[in-house]
């Protein structure tokens, strides 16, 4: 579970409504006033507009996966670096006493696809340039991928402010038509221009609590993908050619700052 962005949007909201419930001597305005923020149409137009334009940017496989990017964002846990590197020194071992054609059971076990693929790579005694090759090719397709997916909520982040300020213009245009009437128009002039200018601070909210931290934390998680993979390739093109388990072991750890090098990893990198 991704505590930290649960804490952060939460956190955002809960001083924003508490922004808002301040009076202006220094006391809290009431629920009735708090609805003063609350207007529907302002909803309509600055949500609406915004994923219709995503609708007409992406197309429908990109959409469909926002589920999968909500999973991918909230599990921290899922790309562990050591644990990779535990995995391939006990490849490393396994090939080293019984050659490279007994890595291919533990392949099959693999539940990581990626992982298994080079495994197999390795099994099938591949050339080792043409399997690096394979191997970074697909590094890079998946973070095009993964680029595509976060770009999507970075263009929701820049036209959720600018829908906001299009229904300001409505708000104000409906306002001054107003102005014109006899029937004492002009006296709502701070309720009309409240209400139009509510649709900016939907598209700011949108755009700064919502969708860019979002685009921010996919990109974590690709990095963190990204890593775990390229060790997996060094690791690989390393057994291929023989490397002995505990050198490959401080090899790996390289890949990592020094405080990530602790825990299980880091013990068994002293032994």
């Amino acid at each position: 579970m991704n505590i930290t962005y649960i804490i952060g949007v939460v956190a955002a909201f809960a001083v924003m409504v508490i922004g808002m419930m301040q009076g202006g001597d220094g006391g809290f305005l009431t629920p009735d006033q708090i609805m003063n923020f609350v207007d529907g149409a302002s909803v309509f137009i600055t949500i609406g507009c915004t994923f219709a334009v995503l609708i007409a940017s992406f197309p429908i496989p990109t959409l469909s996966s926002i589920p999968k990017h909500f999973a991918v964002l909230m599990n921290t846990k899922k790309y562990d670096p050591l644990a990779v590197i535990d995995k391939l020194v006990e490849l490393a071992q396994v090939a080293r006493k019984n050659g490279l054609l007994a890595l291919e059971e533990m392949g099959n076990q693999e539940s990581d696809p990626f992982f298994k693929q080079c495994i197999m790579l390795v099994v099938d005694n591949n050339d080792a340039d043409q399997a690096r090759e394979i191997m970074m090719n697909d590094i890079e397709q998946a973070s095009a991928r993964h680029e595509s997916a976060a770009g999507m909520y970075d263009k929701a982040s820049s036209v959720a402010p600018a829908f906001g300020m299009v229904g300001t213009l409505v708000g104000l245009i409906n306002m001054l038509k107003g102005m014109n009437l006899d029937d004492g128009g002009a006296s709502n002039i701070g309720t009309a221009m409240g209400t139009a200018l509510i649709t900016t601070l939907y598209g700011c909210v949108l755009a700064h609590m919502i969708f860019g931290p979002i685009a921010t934390q996919l990109r974590q998680r690709d990095e963190e993908e990204m890593l775990c993979k390229l060790i997996i390739v060094e690791g690989i093109m390393s057994i291929q050619s023989g490397a002995n388990p505990k050198f490959l072991r401080e090899k790996l750890l390289t890949f990592l700052g020094q405080k990530q090098r602790g825990g299980e990893g880091g013990k068994k990198s002293k032994e």
